[in-house]
């Protein structure tokens, strides 16, 4: 399997797993402090990757260059999880989803700008089709909602995180020096740990952990395990295999995984005209991931 073929899995990989924390972290968003629940959740995944990161080979004392990298990417990462969290308070997991797909038009904008990484006609148009078919979902299908653009809070909430998480792809390029992915993976969540422990200290000491339901238990150890541990693994591993527009081409499948995890759970499918949006954004995927001649 060619070094390019791996990044394409890992993000196919990555787009599933993501998709389980829009379906889980609608339940529970009302139910915590998203500082206080990204603290621990960052904490606890800085644990697993840290004994990973041992048993796959150590770290080095150059891996700890220049630690303002990890601060920086750190912070990044961790705010777009608690600004996701914030949004879903209010929006509807497949139209917080379907925000997440317009991360590929910021992410090739950061691309150019950071990497001077140039977007093709073909992949201009892949985006501003999956751009379409994300507004569409995300004023549900109602043309006089998209018209006076009507937008929920909870989704601008979540736009401005996907701005950060969109610059966060071309940045891991640009600040990698060679450390492995889960040794500079575990770096990141570290240093995102003492950003979100500082920031967040009132809120953490001011939650009742005791009290707080068992969906709050259930998504933490979802997203520990797989949305925060695993997706970093996996976009920092394909963001040096494929350019930044392509790595984030992947977010076009999250709104059909979230459909999928919303069925799964029990809340049923979207209205049929929404489904519509989800096909355009599938389309725009297919555009940006068919290879250039």
């Amino acid at each position: 399997m060619s070094e390019a073929a791996k990044g394409h899995l890992a993000m196919l990989v990555f787009s599933a797993l993501v998709a389980g924390s829009f379906a889980l972290g609608a339940m529970m968003a009302n139910e915590v402090a998203p500082i206080a629940f990204t603290a621990l959740r960052f904490a606890l995944a800085a644990v697993l990757l840290g004994i990973a990161a041992m048993a796959t080979g150590g770290i080095a004392a150059r891996d700890a260059a220049a630690p303002w990298r990890y601060l920086l990417l750190g912070g990044l990462f961790s705010s777009y999880f608690v600004l996701m969290f914030e949004g879903l308070k209010t929006a509807p997991p497949v139209s917080a989803a379907a925000v997440f797909t317009l991360t590929p038009i910021l992410s090739a904008l950061f691309g150019w700008v950071l990497l001077r990484q140039v977007t093709t006609a073909r992949m201009a148009l892949a985006l501003a089709v999956g751009a379409a078919g994300a507004l569409w979902v995300i004023f549900r299908a109602d043309l006089g909602a998209l018209l006076r653009f009507d937008i929920g809070r909870g989704e601008a909430i979540y736009f401005v995180g996907c701005m950060v998480h969109a610059a966060y792809v071309p940045f891991v390029r640009l600040m990698n020096r060679g450390e492995r992915p889960l040794v500079f993976t575990f770096g990141m969540v570290v240093a995102g740990t003492l950003v979100l422990t500082v920031l967040g200290w009132s809120a953490i000491r001011a939650t009742d952990w005791a009290a707080l339901p068992g969906i709050v238990w259930v998504t933490l150890a979802y997203t520990v395990v797989f949305a925060t541990a695993g997706s970093f693994v996996l976009t920092q591993y394909a963001a040096l295999r494929l350019p930044s527009a392509k790595v984030m081409a992947y977010t076009y499948l999250t709104p059909a995984w979230v459909i999928l995890w919303q069925i799964a759970l029990g809340h049923g499918a979207p209205a049929g005209r929404v489904i519509l949006g989800v096909v355009a954004v599938m389309i725009a995927l297919w555009l940006l991931l068919k290879d250039e001649h």
